[in-house]
């Protein structure tokens, strides 16, 4: 199988994992006492502290650029342009990870560097992506 559907895959399954995490972490809050309702949760996160609002930002940062990643691979597939991306679709996925490690760590200013970096690697890369495949 080429590397892009492993690539895809990955960043789909990194994805549902945060979304785990996320929700494992929601469950804690409200059984450790929190006084926000089950059914008024804030989807940004903002109503939990520390962790809580780190990795439901990370899992929303992934759901929001899963899509784009996911039609690049499609178009790539459908066209048997594959190739474009072979080599270096892989550091798309390592990349994700990272910006979504980095976010789960920390928002210290050095983090949030660190966490731009790895974003700035995977649309570069996407960006190069979209750009072959259209000449």
């Amino acid at each position: 199988m080429n590397p892009a559907y492993y690539a895809l895959a990955g960043f789909a399954g990194w994805t549902l994992l945060l979304t785990l995490v996320m929700a494992t972490n929601r469950m804690a809050n409200l059984f450790a006492g929190a006084k926000i309702p089950i059914n008024k949760f804030s989807p940004t996160g903002e109503d939990l502290p520390g962790f809580g609002h780190r990795v439901t930002r990370a899992h929303m940062n992934c759901v929001e650029n899963l899509p784009v990643f996911a039609a690049l691979v499609a178009a790539a597939g459908l066209s048997g342009q594959l190739g474009v991306m072979e080599s270096t679709v892989m550091y798309v996925l390592y990349a994700r990870i990272g910006q979504s490690v980095a976010h789960l760590i920390s928002t210290s200013p050095a983090m949030v560097w660190i966490r731009a970096t790895f974003f700035f690697v995977q649309v570069l890369l996407m960006a190069c992506y979209a750009y072959q495949l259209l000449f």
